[in-house]
């Protein structure tokens, strides 16, 4: 079932390689996934999270393979969301004494879970739990990314346990950094942090200092989904830091959705625009209705930049459009600038709701925005090329 990460660590989750819709369908999966669970057995041994609640039952079977469960001493459970801890009450019921190390805030989302009343007992940044000559450290990081998360380090074996940071939905049969391809996993890495923890950014940053004023030494960060960071694993805390201020390269991102074509050919006007002025700058063009909205959120993640565009339907905006923009705006992006397009045949407000949710979600707009009545035709499309060289100029 699992396999040795290091000394007397053992990797014992499950690779689900058909997951491609989690969070209900809030995140794409392209790539699958993995519930990370880990075996810790010293002088007394940890059971370090458990698996999403569909593998409940093969994942105790497993775990039976490796442990008489009755001789886990410890388990911990380092954040309570489901895919975390689905296997949880079914462990529990065949150990029911056992004790769950967790937050305080691990008891409350727990209990809120599964309405049980284990052997709880809280822990917060600093406490240690001895495994013999070597111990667990806790240390709390609410909002990276539930209230309740926290990490676990454990000393000897220099292994940070780091829940949901440092992760990504990424399946493989080689569980290490250095044994996939490095495109995939930074690609999974980066759309992971710009949908889950980009909200998080300035906690995140925090965080990492705070980890780092330990002076714990790092050889192995073991992640809750995804690769096992063990070559160099500073590498991804290096780029969480980089992500968590302000990221964003040279590239403006134009996403739109249209009735009749007329929105798209004001979004390639306006690309041709931007690219006349600026041919170093990385133009982007996504029709939200067919293209999967979190690998939009990434590109938007990456801009310096962004337009959106949308007719006017119903004196609104093109229901693909309003559900982006919510999503955009509960992710709280912070230094970018955006301007926003559209046509219209009768009213016309489309551009102007789009450019008050851009100020309400902290965009800074560039502009008041491009209209376009009916199919623009070749004039219209001239103002859409003017409107692109001036946004160049704006977000350059």
């Amino acid at each position: 079932m699992g396999f040795n990460v290091k000394n007397n660590i053992y990797w014992v989750g499950k690779i689900d390689w058909e997951l491609r819709k989690f969070h209900g369908s809030e995140y794409s999966t392209h790539r699958g996934s993995t519930y990370n669970s880990y075996l810790i057995r010293e002088e007394k041994t940890a059971l370090v999270d458990t698996v999403w609640k569909p593998f409940s039952k093969e994942y105790l079977e497993g775990l039976s393979r490796e442990i008489d469960l009755r001789k886990i001493d410890y388990i911990i459970a380092n954040h309570a969301e489901i895919d975390h801890s689905g296997a949880l009450p079914e462990l529990m019921d065949l150990v029911p004494d056992k004790p769950v190390y967790c937050t305080s805030n691990g008891i409350k989302s727990l209990k809120g879970h599964y309405h049980r009343d284990w052997n709880f007992v809280p822990v917060k940044t600093g406490d240690r739990l001895s495994l013999g000559s070597k111990e667990l450290v806790f240390i709390e990081a609410p909002m990276l990314h539930w209230p309740d998360s926290m990490f676990c380090y454990l000393s000897g074996d220099n292994v940070l346990f780091s829940n949901d940071a440092f992760g990504q939905h990424y399946a493989s049969e080689y569980m290490y950094n250095d044994l996939v391809d490095r495109d995939e996993l930074f690609t999974e890495c980066i759309k992971y942090y710009a949908n889950i923890l980009t909200p998080f950014s300035a906690l995140v940053g925090r965080k990492i200092k705070e980890f780092a004023s330990l002076n714990l030494p790092l050889d192995i960060i073991c992640t809750s989904h995804g690769v096992i960071w063990r070559d160099n694993p500073m590498q991804i805390v290096e780029k969480y830091l980089e992500w968590s201020s302000g990221y964003k390269e040279n590239q403006i991102t134009i996403i739109y959705d249209t009735m009749w074509n007329g929105t798209r050919i004001m979004a390639e006007g306006i690309a041709e625009g931007i690219k006349r002025v600026d041919r170093s700058v990385n133009i982007k063009l996504y029709n939200v209705s067919g293209t999967d909205k979190n690998d939009i959120i990434t590109e938007v993640f990456k801009s310096k930049g962004i337009l959106v565009g949308s007719p006017t339907i119903n004196k609104g905006v093109l229901s693909s459009v309003a559900g982006i923009l919510d999503q955009i705006r509960g992710l709280g992006f912070k230094g970018k600038k955006a301007a926003a397009f559209g046509c219209y045949g009768w009213s016309g407000e489309s551009v102007r709701i789009i450019t008050e949710h851009l100020k309400s979600s902290g965009f800074e707009v560039a502009d008041e925005g491009l209209s376009a009545l009916w199919n623009p035709d070749e004039k219209s499309i001239n103002e859409c090329v003017s409107y692109g060289q001036k946004i160049a100029g704006v977000m350059a």
